[in-house]
């Protein structure tokens, strides 16, 4: 019955925005298929609010939108700084790889608290970063971002993280497009 009830979850629910199937622990029983929708939204939070405008680019949203356990967001919009503004990014990232330094994943606030609730909140495994270097940056005007909410990660057998409200900034190609950058311990 649960089996039934959930399938029609998933098939009215098609048509909804961030509804997805979340791959189970691979056990086959039939816990291993959950719905699972977005938390949170897309709406620039206020440090963010007037310094982007929304516009249309449907091929950078697509990179930017993961499959349920797989990470990137969960949902997004497309956004584009204007030209007035001047926009701070935050990364945190791994010293021992110097290249992901300035990566795709960057926040609108600087990180605070517990290196855990980071990992939970933007979904970061363990295995993809140590996150001992913060590199904070402002974009240029008339860069296109992706803002959104995170979606699920396995980072291992013993370790997932659900989706998140949490925004994350999808940033294409941030070494191209940052600058006045500086990197702290």
């Amino acid at each position: 019955m649960r089996h039934l009830v959930l399938s029609l979850l998933v098939v009215l629910c098609a048509g909804c925005a961030g509804v997805g199937v979340t791959p189970g622990a691979g056990d086959g029983s039939d816990a291993a298929t959950t719905a699972t929708a977005c938390l949170g939204n897309t709406a620039l939070p206020p440090v963010l609010a007037g310094r982007l405008r929304p516009v249309d680019d449907p091929a950078l949203l697509a990179q930017a939108l993961g499959e349920p356990m797989a990470g990137k967001l969960c949902q997004g919009q497309v956004y584009q700084v204007r030209e007035d503004a001047r926009v701070r990014v935050y990364r945190a990232w791994n010293s021992t790889n110097p290249g992901s330094e300035l990566g795709q994943w960057w926040a609108a606030q600087e990180p605070a608290g517990k290196v855990a609730q980071y990992r939970r909140d933007y979904e970061i495994c363990y295995q993809w970063s140590p996150l001992d270097r913060l590199t904070h940056c402002v974009l240029a005007a008339g860069v296109r971002v992706v803002v959104g909410t995170g979606q699920s990660a396995r980072c291992s057998e013993y370790l997932t993280y659900p989706v998140s409200a949490a925004q994350q900034i999808f940033i294409e190609d941030a070494g191209a497009v940052v600058t006045d950058c500086e990197t702290f311990d």
